[in-house]
């Protein structure tokens, strides 16, 4: 029964926190204002108030939008969204698309300018072109494959000085065995001759 009862009050618990005003923001009204609190992407609010009419989120870290964060605020008038240091890589790929759907009265694009690639440095987020945001993909793609390739460089470097100094140890170990083996058939071929000679003086002198 008490099982039941709180998944009846789950939905109504759940509207009460989207209506909550996010940490690190002011709200007044449908104004929530989350700008200049040096918010990166993963220090940004997970979700806004159902209610909010106007979003400003300009002046921050923010280097791009985690996927889905936009879609539920459906009386949303006015974003600001610039002042951020956006990287157009595979991670622009939401607030491009989002941006496209906006209508022309809604200013949300100004001042959306990527900070990298270099190639792409200063470009509007949403003028950029499909084919420009896959190069850009690509871009990313390769630093991870050059530093994939300097990690298995490193790795092979490593397992090439771990072989030689295994060999050296089996060589040394090999020679300081031969050593020790001669020494020991010395002694014995020396004991020998001692034996022999200790036998030949008591034969002697017993004759």
């Amino acid at each position: 029964m008490k099982g039941l009862l709180l998944l009846c009050l789950l939905p109504l618990l759940g509207g009460q926190r989207s209506s909550a005003c996010p940490h690190l923001c002011s709200c007044h009204g449908g104004q929530v204002d989350c700008s200049s609190r040096s918010l990166t992407s993963s220090s940004l609010p997970t979700s806004f108030p159902a209610g909010t009419t106007s979003l400003s989120l300009h002046n921050n870290r923010l280097t791009h939008l985690p996927n889905e964060l936009l879609e539920d605020l459906t009386s949303l008038r006015s974003v600001s969204l610039h002042g951020n240091p956006w990287e157009c890589d595979c991670g622009v790929l939401y607030l491009r698309a989002w941006l496209l759907r906006q209508p022309i009265s809604l200013t949300s694009h100004l001042g959306v300018n990527c900070s990298s690639p270099p190639g792409l440095r200063g470009r509007l987020v949403v003028y950029l072109t499909e084919k420009e945001v896959l190069e850009s993909c690509h871009y990313w793609y390769c630093d991870l494959a050059l530093v994939s390739q300097v990690c298995l460089f490193v790795f092979v470097v490593v397992q090439a000085a771990l072989l030689v100094a295994l060999i050296v140890f089996l060589r040394r170990f090999e020679r300081l065995f031969k050593e020790a083996r001669r020494t020991s058939e010395e002694s014995f071929t020396f004991g020998e001759g001692l034996r022999d000679n200790i036998y030949g003086s008591l034969k002697d002198g017993s004759i």
